[in-house]
């Protein structure tokens, strides 16, 4: 996407004035993912905001009547349920979090068809991640607060739409299709890791039988409201205990053990045993939830996820060119390999070992 076209700089510039930051400098921070980028505003005053440039460019998101066949037509996005960086799903979704108690960017503008919105600007380097670099001391606290925020978003109902003046935004179920789809990358890619190639014929279908078994354990987990992209680069502690949400877009009606997995089990990080430890119990204490049952959720979840991830990184290396993906898979494999050693997954993990042994050398 070029985001420099003269189109697209002259609907910024009208966007901008109509809401009143058309004196602003424009700071690009960066881009986000493939169709989104993010520009601090600063007014001659000092006053600051951040512009979400996110264009309609992407594959559309899923119907919520759509049935399989037509997820499966339309794309990636429908089948996996992704927001397809859709502004409407972020301020919607942060309208609703705010409501709610929490701490999302307030959004001082937005248009949906144009693909633009003002939010409030948290500042730079407040990161939990970033923060525990500066001083690695607070990972313990920062990562207890995260379960914190977790215990108290996962009390509250699920919605099956969010609302937002005119505009409504669905809560999906993040099913059968999507888990299968996004666990699929591990046989088409994680194979070509060691020379090898997509999975196919009897173990393809072996796989997905391994596949379809623990989607069939994931099913069977209650439901809590899932924020899919709870990590550290993700959550902005502001100070106290106030932490500030990111990325939300992708919400669906999940599992407590995918936000909790996406927090404790990071490609991009190290996370201490004592952090995760600390992050896990004070979550139970708060949420009144028995350890057995939430560590076999956290390893089917965990492993589904992991197994998602770890194929993205091959993909990104082998499909894609970029090697830096590469500096996160030993630690990928390693989250691999835990989940898949509890009792639960004992045979995705006997699959695993056979057809790519090398999850098993990094653990």
């Amino acid at each position: 996407m070029n985001f420099n076209s003269s189109f697209r700089d002259g609907l910024i510039a009208g966007f901008l004035a109509r809401h009143g930051w058309g004196d602003a400098q424009l700071q690009p921070l960066g881009q986000d993912a493939s169709t989104r980028r993010y520009i601090r505003l600063v007014k001659p005053g000092g006053m600051t905001a951040m512009l979400m440039d996110a264009p309609r460019v992407e594959a559309d998101p899923c119907p919520p009547d759509a049935d399989d066949a037509t997820r499966n037509a339309m794309g990636w996005n429908a089948q996996t349920r992704l927001a397809a960086s859709r502004v409407d799903a972020f301020v919607l979704i942060a309208n609703h979090l705010r409501t709610l108690g929490f701490e999302a960017p307030e959004v001082l503008a937005h248009d949906t068809e144009a693909g633009l919105a003002i939010l409030q600007d948290f500042g730079d380097g407040m990161e939990l991640a970033r923060q525990i670099e500066r001083d690695p001391t607070l990972e313990v606290p920062a990562y207890t607060l995260a379960a914190d925020m977790l215990a108290r978003l996962h009390r509250e109902p699920i919605p099956d739409t969010v609302t937002f003046g005119t505009e409504q935004w669905p809560i999906l179920d993040f099913d059968r299709l999507a888990l299968a789809s996004n666990a699929d990358l591990y046989a088409d890619w994680l194979p070509v890791e060691a020379g090898g190639v997509a999975l196919t014929g009897t173990a393809r279908a072996r796989w997905e039988s391994e596949r379809d078994a623990l989607i069939e354990q994931a099913l069977s987990f209650p439901r809590v409201f899932t924020l899919r992209d709870y990590h550290a680069e993700n959550l902005l502690w502001l100070g106290d205990d106030r932490i500030a949400l990111l990325d939300f877009q992708d919400a669906v009606k999940g599992w407590d053990a995918w936000d909790m997995a996406m927090l404790t089990q990071d490609a991009r990080r190290d996370v201490s045993h004592e952090a995760s430890e600390a992050a896990i119990r004070h979550y139970l204490d708060q949420t009144g939830k028995t350890r057995e049952a939430f560590d076999e959720r956290l390893a089917v979840i965990g492993a589904l996820n992991a197994l998602r991830i770890a194929g993205v990184f091959s993909r990104l290396q082998h499909r894609d060119g970029k090697a830096r993906y590469g500096t996160f898979q030993p630690r990928q494999l390693k989250l691999l390999a835990r989940n898949l050693s509890h009792p639960a997954l004992e045979p995705m993990a006997a699959f695993v070992r056979e057809t790519t042994p090398f999850v098993f050398e990094e653990s």
